[in-house]
């Protein structure tokens, strides 16, 4: 089972979300720890993974050999995308 490392951006943008969000995305998360690669995509041109949840966006680092995934950003899909 993979374990999460959450950067300190990452911890900020799940703080400024809403309740329901931070739990839905926790849960996500959560189930994500087993078999990562079934549940993500990989962003174009990058060495990393999108997760998508509900209107939210994830952007994942995931190192299969160590078995740890970083979650690097966390917000909006409509501005995720802009700052990564």
């Amino acid at each position: 089972m993979y374990d999460l490392v959450f950067t300190d951006k990452a911890k900020k943008q799940l703080k400024k979300l809403p309740k329901n969000a931070q739990n839905r995305i926790g849960l996500v998360l959560e189930r994500i720890r087993i078999r990562p690669f079934h549940f993500v995509k990989r962003k174009q041109g990058t060495p990393y993974y999108i997760l998508r949840v509900g209107r939210s966006r994830v952007i994942l680092k995931i190192k299969s050999n160590i078995l740890l995934i970083f979650i690097m950003e966390i917000d909006h899909r409509k501005k995720i995308y802009k700052t990564s």
